[in-house]
């Protein structure tokens, strides 16, 4: 989706290996750096309780990209991804002329494709692959387009107006049921409805010049674009601009209250779901009329040509809902929050209306502690392995090197299931980023999605089985400060599945409690879902998670 120069790609990596060479070289604690051979560099290994946290209905309005179709996972469910959006006007219309005949109205939303796999032909067409399309290739569905009859409020007026309206996963069958009665892409082309697919070929238009009858041919790359009922939209918009209901955006928001995107199986076909900027997407009316004017006392009708076009970028709303009837059982089966006290076996990271895994560094027995002058002490509320990481024995200050926590993925419950590209870590007790996230300065403006490199979070894949196999997210910064900074708190942390790493907000679940209030946007974005293991003592060694710590002392 992104271009870019060869050399500006060299440039990237070239930056990349150089700051990664200063973070191998330099290491801090406060504004000290070390080097040369007065040190012994060395591993610790410590403990993580971790468990899962369902977020139940999260808010799920004006997202930047949405899921649209059904998705079936073994281990999480049936998901059907419906949308609703409201419609803006680009340009006000306050005026059509007499004899109005609408010609075409046509909805086009353009498909993300992967740029490294496109094929150019010789005639100049080319061949495509969709890209953030999960599923059977080619699923046909039930797509059903209506008016929408809700409408979606700017402000929420239980906060005087002062806060955007918030709108959540689970709100399907409102909308639903508001929707209007007649089905807009009602084209006798079933592959327009009743047996809808996201189709990878290009669109190619012929057009014959109406003078010199030569032929040319258009090429547009894959999207959504569907017939709509033009005798609806003849009555709905060309017949209600001249009462003003095109005039601003305010009143026509409220006249014409959007579009709800209906999705269901079409025969037993298990369907698919692709990842959509509806943002980008439009309605375009082209229609004529009878243009009157008078020259001379001599009144002549011209026939002419208009287009209004109606663009996707008013409120949206993701709108969810989940099937465990055949699939996800286990999943389904999780209690709302895990076992907090133990912790879980394994982290079911799930996007969407889904879950997060919550985690705890260091192993949580508190017995003992340290007073202001280093003296043991009884209890003071902070984990003993951090206490005496703080406190060492030998009164030499450990400086670290670098921190990470690798997660092992659940191969074999994943063999089957698409696996998501990136999970994200934050600060799960604030709602915020952590310390290494904001320090990082990598950016990949080739593909945004994979920024934050040093930070990390990106899946590693076997070379023979191209399967997941584990992700690694680089906390340096955060157990420096940790150690360095006895007053420091060690917070909770958040793992999610994430859409977009550049995406840094939260999102509210619908029901907060005690446990849970908030959680990324950009999981909600991302409808996929992974299984790693935790820390906890039953699962096996090699696939436990763990703190690594590689560290130094002075001799």
């Amino acid at each position: 989706m992104y271009n870019n120069s060869f050399f500006k790609k060299i440039l990237i990596v070239a930056t990349v290996v150089f700051l990664y060479s200063c973070d191998k070289d330099y290491n801090e604690v406060g504004g000290d750096l070390i080097g040369g051979n007065n040190f012994d560099l060395d591993k610790a290994s410590y403990g993580i309780l971790g468990y899962n946290q369902k977020t139940g209905p999260i808010q799920s309005n004006n997202l930047e990209v949405n899921p649209l179709g059904i998705y079936s996972n073994s281990n999480f469910g049936e998901t059907t991804a419906n949308f609703n959006t409201q419609l803006t006007l680009p340009v006000l219309t306050t005026v059509v002329s007499s004899n109005p005949y609408v010609e075409s109205v046509v909805l086009t939303i353009p498909y993300y494709t992967d740029p490294l796999q496109t094929k150019v032909n010789a005639d100049g067409s080319r061949v495509y692959v969709l890209d953030s399309i999960y599923g059977v290739e080619k699923a046909k569905m039930k797509l059903s387009i209506y008016e929408s009859g809700y409408f979606m409020r700017d402000s929420d007026p239980d906060s005087g107006f002062q806060q955007q309206q918030k709108y959540f996963t689970d709100q399907n069958t409102e909308f639903n049921n508001l929707k209007k009665a007649t089905l807009l892409n009602d084209s006798s082309d079933k592959s327009q409805n009743e047996e809808f697919f996201f189709n990878p070929e290009e669109h190619v238009v012929v057009t014959t010049d109406s003078i010199t009858n030569v032929k040319s041919t258009a090429y547009t790359p894959p999207g959504m674009k569907l017939n709509l009922n033009r005798n609806y939209f003849k009555t709905r918009i060309i017949d209600a601009v001249n009462s003003g209901k095109l005039a601003s955006n305010d009143v026509f928001k409220n006249y014409f209250r959007g579009l709800y995107f209906k999705m269901e199986k079409s025969g037993s076909s298990a369907g698919n779901l692709a990842m959509l900027n509806f943002r980008a997407g439009k309605i375009t009316i082209r229609y004529n009329e009878d243009l009157v004017s008078t020259t001379a006392g001599v009144t002549t009708t011209t026939r002419v040509k208009k287009t209004i076009e109606l663009n996707l970028t008013g409120n949206t709303v993701s709108l969810l809902n989940n099937d465990f009837t055949t699939a996800g059982a286990a999943y389904a089966a999780l209690p709302s929050t895990g076992n907090r006290t133990d912790g879980d076996d394994k982290l079911f990271l799930r996007g969407g209306e889904g879950s997060v895994a919550v985690l705890q560094l260091f192993d949580p027995k508190d017995l003992k502690g340290y007073d202001a002058n280093g003296v043991l002490t009884g209890p003071n509320g902070v984990s003993d392995e951090l206490d005496d990481l703080r406190n060492p024995a030998d009164g030499k200050k450990l400086l670290v090197n670098e921190a990470n926590l690798v997660f092992h993925i659940d191969a074999d419950a994943m063999a089957s299931s698409n696996e998501p590209q990136r999970i994200y870590l934050y600060d799960f007790t604030n709602s915020r980023p952590l310390v290494d996230y904001s320090l990082d300065p990598t950016s990949n403006t080739t593909n945004p999605k994979k920024s934050k490199a040093f930070f990390d979070g990106m899946i590693k894949k076997d070379a023979t089985t191209k399967r997941g196999v584990t992700y690694k997210i680089r906390i340096t910064n955060q157990i420096r400060n940790l150690i360095n900074n006895k007053d420091s708190t060690n917070v909770k942390l958040g793992l999610v599945v994430t859409e977009d790493i550049g995406i840094i907000a939260s999102y509210k679940v619908k029901n907060p409690n005690a446990f849970i209030s908030q959680a990324p946007k950009a999981s909600v974005m991302n409808p996929l879902g992974t299984i790693l293991y935790s820390g906890k003592s039953t699962v096996p060694v090699e696939k436990r998670l763990k703190l690594e710590i590689y560290y130094t002392k002075p001799n």
